[in-house]
């Protein structure tokens, strides 16, 4: 797919954004509720996961399990399938046969950088996924050494030095989040895709191999409080609930329109977060049986109680507003989509 045509192809689907606002919203009437709960009554339902047991998705997915078998009436799997950070496993949910029996749990601003970036291999389109909602979503926040010579947003607009990002791989948000940062201040950078990790980056970073790294904000708080790190600014408009006392960029300079786009335009990737999808195509009475399904488990006291306890926060938003950032994701134009490519995999390396 090549730039020109995604563009076209997320424009194209703006107009049934409305449609598909009033259609999430509308609640399954009685008897199709009463359909979809018979279907899913001793069925099988996995969600699948891109990425190896053990990890933050894994763990997520483990969790909300046994919530979501209770409100569906069905054996509910966790299945991992990694590779390609995520993307065999959002492909095989964009293909497979939409009975509303398969679920992933994606890490959406990947997918979303991935998509846009036109990566090889990629066969799903985030405007065509059936939602069920965010899980959670955390902004990014900028840390560096705390022993490191620059601290604050404008050191770093005032040095001519450049800036060594730790990066792991060309997307997924180490890599890709610097170099839209460095893009957005037009900073000197250099993002070093040297690393396995956020923890082996991060080390990186505390060595004094690197200078700078971008993380979620938990991540960034636990780094901080360690005595570690210093967080420099978060990445977006609103403040970090972990680090409130730290600016975000918005705050911490004046900035250019043409870098307040490219600011928001990351904060809205960040704002996918963890997203649970079914396949497209769903039928519409277990979409919304699903739908309503989720909706319970994600705002299930226990549930958020559990994940607090292991610092899994659970901040729910419903499957309209979460189509609606997917959407503004991919409404950019072919020379903006050009722009995002050039600077992510060619212009900081």
């Amino acid at each position: 797919m090549n730039a020109p045509r995604f563009a076209r192809l997320w424009r194209a689907m703006l107009p049934a954004t409305a449609a598909f606002a009033v259609a999430a919203g509308l609640a399954a009437t009685p008897v199709q509720a009463q359909d979809a709960a018979a279907f899913y009554k001793g069925k099988t339902v996995k969600i699948v996961v891109g990425f190896g047991p053990g990890g933050g998705y894994d763990a997520y997915a483990r969790m909300i399990a046994p919530y979501l078998e209770k409100e569906l009436g069905a054996t509910v799997i966790v299945e991992n399938q990694p590779g390609a950070g995520g993307l065999i496993a959002i492909n095989r949910i964009a293909m497979a046969q939409p009975d509303g029996t398969q679920l992933m749990l994606v890490n959406g601003t990947a997918a979303g950088v991935d998509q846009i970036l036109d990566t090889p291999n990629v066969r799903y389109d985030l405007a065509k996924m059936d939602y069920l909602g965010i899980v959670s979503a955390s902004p990014w926040v900028w840390q560096v050494a705390v022993d490191g010579k620059r601290k604050t947003v404008a050191d770093f607009l005032n040095s001519k030095e450049a800036n060594r990002w730790a990066g792991a791989g060309p997307t997924g948000g180490l890599s890709d989040g610097a170099a839209m940062t460095c893009e957005a201040l037009q900073i000197p950078c250099k993002v070093v895709i040297a690393y396995q990790g956020s923890n082996e980056a991060a080390l990186a970073v505390f060595r004094g191999e690197m200078d700078s790294i971008i993380t979620s904000d938990s991540t960034a708080a636990n780094y901080v409080k360690s005595g570690q790190a210093v967080a420099v600014t978060t990445i977006g408009r609103k403040r970090s609930r972990f680090l409130p006392d730290t600016p975000t960029v918005f705050e911490a300079t004046k900035l250019t329109p043409e870098q307040e786009w490219w600011f928001d335009f990351r904060a809205n990737l960040d704002a996918l977060g963890r997203v649970l999808v079914t396949t497209p195509n769903t039928p519409k009475d277990r979409l919304a049986f699903l739908q309503e399904a989720t909706k319970k488990v994600l705002t299930n006291k226990d549930l958020i109680a559990e994940g607090e306890k292991t610092q899994r926060y659970v901040d729910y938003i419903g499957p309209e507003e979460t189509k609606k950032i997917a959407t503004s994701v991919g409404a950019i134009t072919a020379e903006q989509q050009k722009r995002v490519i050039d600077v992510v995999m060619k212009k900081y390396r």
